[in-house]
């Protein structure tokens, strides 16, 4: 007898390793580590590790919104003017609080055929590359973006057919000039690249 076992699609999300990054002189922000792992279908990638600050957070929460009217997005965890970035016990609660908004978005289906989302989870595109890509004026397609930042990513395996296609010169779009495909001294842990420094935390 031959059992077929049909796999039950999984998608684990982690947010982790919060770190102050320096804007400027006078300007610092936290930026978190997020860590996905699936067997979906849905992903260009099943690995991945992107850095992303709260600000782009809210981002991603107004765009899922305005696309989904009919869908009741789980909230953020509050801004507060009180939040400390050198108060540990602050910094983790947003970290859960944005693991748990990233886990409930991950369980709808119509939310997870947003590009959007895969961008942000899957690549360190700023906002205004992410709209760019998925408004058609990059000369890079969404799976483009997702498998040239993995081809970039040394943590995990190239494929042979990812190392050619990240020899294509992506960036020479002025649209994606902050887009960040290019290769980059300024990596940090894990091959995430930091994100870009021009939005408030």
């Amino acid at each position: 007898l031959i059992f077929i076992m049909r796999l039950q699609e999984f998608v684990t999300v982690l947010v982790r390793d919060p770190r102050t990054q320096k804007e400027d002189s006078w300007h610092s922000y936290i930026d978190y580590e997020i860590f996905i792992h699936t067997n979906s279908m849905c992903f260009t990638r099943k690995t991945s590790c992107v850095r992303r600050r709260f600000r782009e957070f809210v981002w991603l929460r107004q765009r899922l919104q305005s696309n989904a009217v009919l869908i009741q997005l789980p909230e953020l965890p509050s801004k507060t003017p009180f939040f400390n970035m050198n108060n540990p016990h602050h910094v983790d609660h947003r970290r859960q609080g944005l693991q748990e908004f990233l886990e409930k978005i991950l369980q709808d289906a119509l939310l997870l055929s947003d590009s959007r989302l895969h961008l942000f989870l899957q690549t360190q595109l700023s906002p205004e590359d992410m709209e760019a890509c998925v408004s058609g004026q990059t000369k890079y397609s969404v799976a483009d973006a997702i498998h040239k930042f993995a081809s970039l990513n040394r943590r995990f395996p190239i494929e042979d057919e990812e190392t050619k296609k990240g020899k294509t010169d992506v960036d020479s779009d002025s649209e994606s000039s902050s887009s960040r495909l290019g290769p980059s001294d300024d990596s940090v842990s894990c091959g995430c690249k930091a994100s870009p420094a021009s939005e408030e935390s």
